[in-house]
C-alpha cells in the first residue's frame, strides 16, 4: 500500500466524478449522517470507464487487519470482566462498602458510552490510526496508574473511568474499519472472527480475575497484566496497522500523512532514503507529488476537524428506522449483562461456588459468545446473498452495492424470528431454573445459548446500523454503544431491587417480555417499514435525498427498484 504511485491515486472527489460519467443523476458528497456516494449499478452501454474498486486492500492485508483488530478488541470486555471477581478484595483493601465498589462498575459503564461518542466520531473525520494510538496510550497509562495505586479509593474511581475511556471506543472504530475495507455483502465474514476474538475476553477475563483473587489474595497483578496487554497492543498498532478511513485514504489508494503511516513503513522509507543518499543518488521519490498529496491531506483534515461534533451520534438515536435497529442491538446486550452480573450471587448463594469456581462458571456463556459470533458472521453473508437472489439483484463485490437500491433491513433481519423464539425460551428458562434451584448444569447450558444468541443480535444489527450510515460508520456504531451501555446501566441498577421484590424467576420473565416479545414487534417493523423510514430520514435530512439521489424516491416510498422480494 505504501508503494502506490500517488499520481494514479484518485483524489477524494474522484469517485463522484466517475459516478457523474456513469450515471445521469449523480449522488452528492457524503456528510456525517448521510450514506456515501455509491457507484451506479447499471452503467450505460457506451461507457468504457472501468468500475471503481471499493478497496485496494488485498485479502492478505484484510487478514492482517483481522489479527490486529481482534487483539485490540479484547480491551474493553477483558478490562470489564477481569474486574468482577476482584470486587470483595477491592472492598476489603480500600475499606469501603460493596455498594461503593459497585459504583466503579457503574462509572465504567458510563464511560463505555461516552468514549465512542468522542473517539469514534473523530475517527470518521481524522482517521482510525491516530484514534487507536491515542486511546491505547490512555488505556495503558491508566492501567499502570491503577497497578501503582495502593490506598486511594477516589483514585480508583477516576482511573477506572480513564481506563474505560481508553478501551471502550475500540469496538465502534473497528466497525468503521470493516466498513472501510469490505463491501456490504462480505462484512459478515470479517466481523465474525473479530467478534469471536473480542468475546474471547468474556471467557478468560473472569477466570483470570478469579484465579488471582483465590491464589494471591491481591489485585495488583491483574492491573499489571493489563499494562502488559496495553503495551503490546500499542506496539502492534503503531508498527503494523495502516490508515483505512475512507475520508482520509479513499479506497486505500491515497497516501496518508505522517499520522497515517505505520512505523514499519516509515522506517523502511527512511532506510531506503538514507541508503540512496550514501550512494550519492537521489531519493527516487517524487517529493513534489508526495508533498502535494500530504498538503492536501492536511488541509482536508483541518477542514474536517472544524466540523467534528462528538454529540452527532445522539441524533442517530432519534430517527425511527435507527431507533428500531438500536433496540435490537442494545436490549439483548443489556439482558446478557444482567445474566453476567447475576452469576456471582447465584453460584455462591445457591450452588456454594468459591471465587475460582465462580470465574469458571462464566466459561459456558463465553463459549457461546465466541462461537455465536463466528457462526453469525457466515450467516449474515448467506442471508445477504439469499435476499439478493430473491429480488433478482446481482451482488457487486467490486464497487459495493448501492443501499438505496437494496433492502438491507430485510437481509440483515432474515431468520431473526427463529432466533428470537429460542431466545425467549432460554431467557425465561434461565430465570426459573435458578429460582427453583435446578441442577447447576441447566443454567450453565442456558448461559451458553443466551451468550450465542445475544451476540448474534448485537453483531447483526450493529452491522445493519453501519450499512445504513456508510458515510460515518464509526459514528453510527458509537450511537449503538451509547444505547446499549445506557440500557445496561439501567438494567443492572434496577436488577437487585426487582429481584428482592419479584424473585429471579419473575425478574427474568419481565426481561423476556421486554426484550424478547418486544424484539418480535421490532423485527416486524424493521422488515416491513425500515426501508421506507430510511428513505424518509435521508430526504428529511436534506443530505442525500430527493431527485439528486438515484433511488431515493423509491426508498422513501418503501419501494424496491428491483422485483419484489418473495420471502
Amino acid at each position: 500500500m505504501n508503494n502506490i504511485d500517488t499520481k494514479r491515486s484518485p483524489c477524494p472527489n474522484h469517485r463522484d466524478e466517475v459516478t457523474k460519467s456513469r450515471s445521469p443523476a449523480p449522488l452528492p458528497s457524503s456528510t456525517v449522517l448521510s450514506p456515501l456516494p455509491s457507484v451506479s449499478q447499471s452503467p450505460s452501454p457506451a461507457t468504457t470507464t472501468p468500475p471503481i474498486t471499493y478497496t485496494v486492500f488485498t485479502s492478505r492485508q484484510k487478514r492482517s487487519l483481522v489479527l490486529v483488530l481482534g487483539l485490540t478488541m479484547l480491551a474493553s470486555p477483558l478490562t470489564a470482566t477481569i474486574y468482577l471477581p476482584l470486587l470483595p478484595l477491592l472492598a476489603q483493601h480500600f475499606e469501603v462498602s460493596n455498594q461503593a465498589i459497585n459504583l466503579t462498575i457503574t462509572l465504567y459503564i458510563v464511560f463505555q458510552a461516552l468514549s465512542p461518542a468522542i473517539f469514534a466520531t473523530l475517527s470518521d473525520t481524522l482517521g482510525r490510526r491516530p484514534i487507536y494510538l491515542t486511546t491505547y496510550t490512555l488505556y495503558t497509562v491508566a492501567s499502570l496508574s491503577l497497578a501503582l495505586n495502593r490506598s486511594s479509593y477516589a483514585a480508583l474511581l477516576v482511573l477506572r473511568a480513564l481506563q474505560s475511556l481508553g478501551a471502550s471506543a475500540v469496538l465502534a472504530v473497528a466497525y468503521g474499519v470493516v466498513a472501510d475495507v469490505c463491501v456490504p455483502a462480505e462484512r459478515g465474514k470479517m466481523l465474525g472472527p473479530l467478534m469471536g476474538a473480542a468475546n474471547l475476553a468474556v471467557c478468560i477475563g473472569p477466570v483470570i480475575g478469579g484465579w488471582v483473587a483465590l491464589g494471591s489474595g491481591s489485585y495488583e497483578w491483574v492491573f499489571w497484566s493489563l499494562v502488559i496487554f496495553g503495551g503490546i497492543n500499542l506496539l502492534a498498532i503503531g508498527w503494523t496497522f495502516p490508515e483505512t478511513a475512507r475520508n482520509v485514504v479513499g479506497n486505500g489508494s491515497i497516501i496518508p500523512g505522517v499520522w497515517g503511516q505505520t512505523w514499519s513503513s516509515a522506517l523502511g522509507l527512511w532506510l531506503v532514503g538514507r541508503k540512496r543518499r550514501e550512494m550519492g543518488l537521489e531519493d527516487g521519490i517524487d517529493m513534489e507529488a508526495t508533498s502535494e498529496t500530504r498538503k492536501e491531506s492536511t488541509a482536508q483534515r483541518k477542514a474536517r476537524f472544524k466540523d467534528v461534533n462528538p454529540l452527532v451520534c445522539l441524533r442517530i438515536i432519534f430517527w425511527r428506522d435507527t431507533a428500531l435497529v438500536l433496540w435490537m442491538a442494545a436490549s439483548p446486550y443489556a439482558v446478557y449483562y444482567c445474566v453476567q452480573t447475576s452469576i456471582p450471587s447465584i453460584y455462591k448463594d445457591i450452588y456454594q461456588y468459591n471465587e475460582f469456581e465462580i470465574g469458571l462458571s462464566y466459561l459456558t456463556g463465553g463459549a457461546g459468545v465466541v462461537l455465536g459470533g463466528i457462526a453469525n458472521g457466515r450467516l449474515m453473508d448467506y442471508n445477504y446473498k439469499v435476499t439478493a437472489k430473491r429480488i433478482g439483484h446481482t451482488v457487486d463485490k467490486v464497487s459495493g452495492d448501492d443501499m438505496n437500491h437494496f433492502p438491507i433491513e430485510r437481509a440483515r433481519a432474515r431468520g431473526s424470528w427463529v432466533l428470537l423464539g429460542v431466545y425467549i425460551c432460554a431467557l425465561a428458562g434461565y430465570g426459573w431454573a435458578v429460582q427453583t434451584r435446578a441442577h447447576q448444569s441447566i443454567p450453565l447450558i442456558l448461559q451458553f445459548v443466551l451468550g450465542a444468541l445475544c451476540t448474534c443480535f448485537q453483531q447483526t444489527f450493529n452491522a445493519l446500523l453501519v450499512d445504513i450510515f456508510p458515510g460515518s460508520p464509526s459514528t453510527a456504531a458509537a450511537s449503538g454503544n451509547i444505547t446499549r451501555c445506557t440500557l445496561s446501566a439501567v438494567a443492572v441498577a434496577i436488577m437487585q431491587p426487582l429481584v428482592d421484590v419479584m424473585g429471579r424467576g419473575w425478574f427474568f420473565t419481565l426481561l423476556t417480555l421486554v426484550s424478547g416479545v418486544g424484539g418480535l414487534a421490532t423485527v416486524w417493523a424493521i422488515q416491513t417499514r425500515g426501508m421506507k423510514w430510511r428513505g424518509q430520514r435521508i430526504s428529511k435530512a436534506g443530505e442525500d435525498g430527493g431527485k439528486g439521489n438515484p433511488g431515493a424516491e423509491e426508498v422513501a416510498q418503501g419501494q424496491e427498484p428491483t422485483k419484489q422480494d418473495a420471502g
